[in-house]
């Protein structure tokens, strides 16, 4: 008999991260699989569905304009529950750390649905940092039934928690699945500059910068420095896809819309994003999810935040967390762009985020969990 799986997210980080792992189970007979999307990213999350062909059977469309993570929230609970109670599926996969992630998994506790949690275990210990992230992923694995830990170190943040070990399988994590699946050196962008950009001959920078919590100073603080760096390194060029939070839009305007080395342009969907990281120098970001992916493409990552719920990429040596003072960005920056032994001791540290088999995991341990297999998978380990 067939179990019924639902897979619950809204944003465009867990549309790339849970892809491969949908489209490997719409293809096992034994899984009825049925796509549930917030919308939480309306725009955003239907180009990654259309990238890889991903069609939901329910759609909650609950963005709202300025909404607040209370509506937000509420409208979630209130749509799903509804679903959940007509469904009746046996298993609810979220990912991550989203709102719709913890909600997600509330209204499936609600409903005595068993949960998944994909990509357990990150931690801050700071439950403000990030906001409301932190919260949000310790509040899903208390929730979980079954956790799928991207390494060691998740495992072992869910074992301090109490909870079961038989509970949680280390899979890697699926966004180094997606990544390599979409990466191809004779990608040919259809954005101009990015088109024909002479990627040889420049040195060139990937900024990203969306965080709540680094709005205001620390976001000044970034964009001078990049600002000040293309001053000091005459062939520097930095690409910054603008986040379409309007506070970042009026402050990216104001303080590097004149500089001729910096470009502004309008973000970009996951196939292109990729693309563009693989053929970078560096990258600049306070994303989460990028700390995993660019040390795959041997790209070293100074990260953003005073926080990073991704230790062991600090450990392996793929990224730097550098917070968000001017002279720590400055100067970090500036050494590992003139520098080529150390910019060479970063790029070629190993990613302890996964080898592009966490999708093939995380079906045998659902296999495992549903009496499909006897045989428990065998945890990741980066080496």
């Amino acid at each position: 008999m067939k179990k019924k799986i639902m897979a619950v997210f809204g944003t465009r980080p867990e549309a790339i991260k849970m892809a491969p792992l949908l489209k490997a189970l719409q293809a096992k007979e034994n899984y009825e699989l049925i796509i549930t999307v917030t919308a939480q990213h309306r725009e955003m999350l239907d180009q990654v569905m259309s990238l890889f062909k991903l069609k939901a059977d329910y759609d909650l469309d609950i963005m709202r304009d300025r909404q607040t993570l209370s509506g937000l929230s509420a409208r979630i609970i209130k749509k799903l529950d509804g679903i959940l109670s007509q469904e009746n599926p046996d298993l609810l996969l979220v990912h991550g750390d989203t709102s719709s992630t913890f909600i997600g998994a509330l209204t499936a506790f609600y409903n005595q649905v068993d949960i998944a949690h994909i990509e357990a275990g990150l931690r801050t210990h700071n439950k403000y940092s990030p906001f409301p992230e932190e919260m949000n992923r310790q509040l899903t694995g208390v929730l979980a039934d079954l956790n799928f830990a991207p390494t060691l170190r998740a495992r072992k943040n869910l074992l301090l928690e109490n909870t079961s070990e038989s509970k949680i399988f280390v899979t890697g994590n699926t966004v180094i699945d997606a990544l390599l699946s979409v990466v191809d050196k004779n990608y040919i962008f259809e954005n101009e500059l990015l088109k024909n950009f002479d990627y040889k001959n420049k040195k060139l920078i990937l900024l990203t910068a969306h965080r709540r919590e680094n709005l205001g100073q620390p976001m000044e603080n970034i964009f001078k420095a990049v600002r000040d760096l293309t001053e000091q390194i005459s062939n520097l060029e930095v690409i910054f896809p603008v986040h379409l939070n309007p506070v970042i839009r009026e402050l990216s305007k104001k303080m590097l819309a004149d500089n001729k080395q910096i470009h502004l342009i309008e973000p970009l969907d996951y196939l292109p994003f990729a693309n563009l990281m693989a053929r970078v120098d560096l990258v600049l970001t306070d994303s989460g999810g990028i700390q995993e992916e660019a040390p795959s493409l041997a790209k070293p990552v100074l990260v953003l935040r005073d926080t990073t719920e991704r230790p062991e990429a600090v450990e392996a040596g793929t990224v730097i967390k550098i917070g968000t003072e001017y002279n720590d960005i400055y100067q970090q920056s500036l050494k590992l762009l003139t520098d080529s032994k150390e910019y060479n001791k970063y790029a070629a540290a190993v990613n302890p985020y996964g080898d592009g088999k966490a999708v093939k995991r995380i079906i045998q341990a659902l296999d495992y969990h549903f009496n499909y297999s006897s045989k428990r998978p065998a945890d990741f380990r980066c080496n």
